[in-house]
């Protein structure tokens, strides 16, 4: 099985209901992609490096995902399609990217 990091900017003037909406999508587009779940890490808003779509702000959502194959560009293109949505990114995770060099 691969682990994958999903990245995700939301737009920063979203509702709490709308926020929920769209979480509760994209868990199902990962599902949808034959992947599951790990880990949720939701940093909220934050400042943009630059702007996207006028926007100066974002809000942050971060997955774990595991999968047994490539869902990366099922995932991607499934999640660009919303709205609310300014960007989309997928990693695969490498333990080694994660360990100190001496």
């Amino acid at each position: 099985m691969n682990n994958y990091d999903l990245n995700l900017i939301l737009n920063p003037n979203l509702s709490a209901e709308q926020v929920g909406t769209e979480k509760e999508y994209i868990e199902n587009a990962v599902k949808a992609a034959g992947a599951e779940l790990v880990g949720l890490e939701e940093p909220g808003s934050r400042r943009l490096a630059y702007s996207v779509a006028k926007d100066r702000e974002g809000y942050f959502l971060f997955y774990a995902i595991r999968s047994q194959g490539n869902p990366e560009k099922q995932i991607a293109a499934s999640l660009r399609l919303r709205d609310n949505v300014r960007r989309v990114l997928i990693v695969r995770d490498r333990p080694e990217w994660k360990t100190k060099k001496a």
